[in-house]
C-alpha cells in the first residue's frame, strides 16, 4: 500500500496548520510556500479537507484556514479518509465491496483483517497535538 500524495500533502498541510498559534489562520499561500507543496492541488486538498469536517475555511482579504477541532482530536485516520476515502489493505477487508467468488471460504481473510485493524488503529492514535511547536 502507498499515501497518495494527495494524502501526503494534506497530513503535511494539517501539520502547517496545526502549528500555527491558536486563532491564527493559514493561508494557502502561507501553506504552499511552507510545505512546498503546489498551490492549485493544494486549493483542492484544503476545500476536501473542509468538506470532510477537519478545517474551516474563512473567506475574504484576511481569510484561511484553520483545524475544526484541536490538534489532538485530529488523527492522520481523520486526514487520510477524507481524503482517499476508506482505507483497506485488500479487497478482502472491503466487506460487500468483495465480489470475490472466494469470500466466505478465504483462509486469508482473517489476516488481512488482522493487520488492516492493527494498521487503522495506529493511524487513529497519530494526531496533529505534538506539533503545536512552530515548525521552520
Amino acid at each position: 500500500m502507498r499515501l497518495s500524495r494527495k494524502s501526503d500533502y494534506a497530513l503535511r498541510a494539517l501539520r502547517h496548520l496545526s502549528s500555527l498559534p491558536s486563532g491564527k489562520l493559514g493561508s494557502i499561500n502561507s501553506i504552499a510556500e511552507a510545505e512546498s507543496i503546489p498551490r492549485e492541488f493544494l486549493a483542492k486538498i484544503l476545500k476536501d479537507l473542509t468538506r470532510g469536517g477537519i478545517l474551516v475555511s474563512y473567506q475574504g482579504v484576511t481569510g484561511g484556514y484553520r483545524l475544526a477541532r484541536t490538534p489532538r482530536e485530529v488523527t492522520f485516520l481523520d486526514v487520510i479518509e477524507a481524503i482517499d476515502g476508506p482505507i483497506h489493505l485488500n479487497l478482502c477487508t472491503a466487506g460487500k465491496d468483495c465480489n470475490c467468488a472466494q469470500y466466505d471460504t478465504c483462509q486469508m481473510r482473517e489476516f488481512w483483517e488482522t493487520q488492516e485493524r492493527t494498521f487503522l488503529k495506529a493511524l487513529s492514535k497519530q494526531h496533529f497535538g505534538k506539533y503545536r511547536v512552530k515548525l521552520r
